[in-house]
């Protein structure tokens, strides 16, 4: 990245801290050193992790934003990265590694207990350096338990969309993208584009992704306005589920959501009111259900002290799992954890644990940085101009993949069966 680009991006960091990400530092004395803590959780689920960490008894700080990677960046390039960095997706965390920052995590391996697709490879990169916290679910759609929607292609008046997000934009669209593509070209392809191996001018990617553009393109003025809503409602609200714009001229509000399990978060008190359903059969097409689009929260440690070793390590264990389970409804990507209590928390429990069908790592977290954000920036010019051609988007996105250095380590092993 440039180096106007990264002092930009320390500024953000500045900006946001001085607006408050979430600082957080219970227990301990002043003289105990303090285990530094970067995630991505705010507000209730930040509180939720925050009970995990105090029952473990170690002196930290956390400091939570959606702007992880921005904030971290900015971090080390200032020289000072947190103790443990928790990052939505894997990505990054190889191209630290390539660059010699972070630390085999303790013991015989906080990530042995994981297998793939949870703990993906990277050639040329050792083994160990990270670890997933938290798995979610993506290939699925929310509705309210009121209005149950039937099992075929939704219209675009029934989807609730939003891009807003405090990081980088345009990443709710790019969910949409990998599970059309999972769900239209299998698990075996999808591999291939999330790791640099298909093109992404492929026949195969276009037809899918004209799909979705196809969708936007029923009505152009929801497509833009989706752009400015942010994907988790209004400041204290209860979701786009729930507290959405209307989205038809007969003033009916959206009832669909493809959003990920997290999305229950958003939802707050009336999330006992949401249900899901698979979203393959409402995609547009109705492709049959393929594969599964996962994702996971990665730590990994960016200092080297035994404290922070310990606490990653005890973070992962059954018990601060199984705690942060019962308190969060959270899913652990440890199969030996039970399952949150609920319906449709065993309903989407069930899918992650399901061995007939492949679960695949979100592509967008998998690809180097400058590839990802070309994603986003392809998905949001699709947005405002859904008409236009959808190939030369993607062939532009395919010449920043080809402008990273051939050294540029991958991701292997993104899709899988559960293990």
């Amino acid at each position: 990245m440039r180096s106007h680009a990264r002092a930009l991006l320390l500024l953000l960091c500045l900006a946001l801290t001085a607006a408050g990400c979430g600082l957080a530092a219970p227990g301990g004395s002043d003289e105990q050193p303090r285990v530094t803590i970067l995630g991505p959780w705010t507000d209730i689920q930040e509180t939720h992790f925050k009970a995990v960490l105090d029952s473990l008894g170690t002196a930290y700080t956390y400091q939570g934003t959606a702007a992880t990677r921005e904030v971290l960046l900015a971090a080390v390039q200032a020289g000072n990265p947190p103790d443990i960095a928790i990052l939505p997706g894997v990505g990054d965390l190889v191209e630290y590694a390539a660059e010699g920052r972070l630390r085999q995590l303790g013991g015989d391996g906080a990530a042995a207990k994981y297998g793939r697709p949870w703990q993906p490879e990277a050639k040329g990169i050792e083994a160990n350096l990270w670890v997933p916290l938290k798995a979610d679910l993506k290939s699925i759609v929310w509705y309210r338990k009121d209005s149950r929607p039937a099992a075929r292609p939704a219209s675009l008046a029934s989807w609730c969309i939003g891009m807003g997000d405090d990081g980088a934009s345009g990443w709710p669209g790019s969910d949409w993208i990998e599970d059309l593509i999972l769900q239209t070209v299998g698990p075996v392809l999808y591999e291939r584009w999330a790791t640099g191996d298909l093109e992404w001018a492929d026949d195969r990617l276009v037809d899918a992704w004209s799909l979705w553009a196809g969708l936007l393109a029923q009505d152009k003025e929801s497509a833009g306005r989706a752009m400015r809503e942010d994907h988790r409602g209004e400041p204290g609200g209860h979701g786009l589920l729930f507290d959405g714009t209307r989205k038809s001229d007969d003033g009916k509000r959206c009832s669909l959501e493809h959003q990920g399990s997290f999305a229950r978060f958003f939802y707050r008190d009336r999330s006992a009111l949401a249900a899901v359903t698979d979203s393959a059969p409402l995609l547009p097409s109705g492709p049959r259900l393929k594969g599964r689009e996962v994702s996971a929260d990665f730590a990994a440690l960016f200092g080297d002290s035994a404290q922070a070793r310990d606490l990653l390590t005890r973070l992962t264990s059954r018990g601060a799992q199984q705690e942060w389970g019962r308190r969060a409804g959270v899913f652990s990507p440890n199969s030996d954890v039970p399952a949150p209590k609920g319906t449709v928390e065993k309903q989407i429990s069930d899918r992650l644990t399901d061995q007939r069908v492949p679960l695949c790592l979100d592509a967008s977290d998998v690809m180097p940085a400058a590839v990802r954000d070309a994603f986003y920036e392809a998905v949001l010019l699709t947005m405002a101009h859904p008409d236009a051609p959808v190939r030369p988007r993607l062939e532009d996105v395919q010449r920043v993949q080809e402008a990273q250095a051939d050294d540029t380590r991958r991701l292997t092993g993104v899709c899988s069966r559960p293990q």
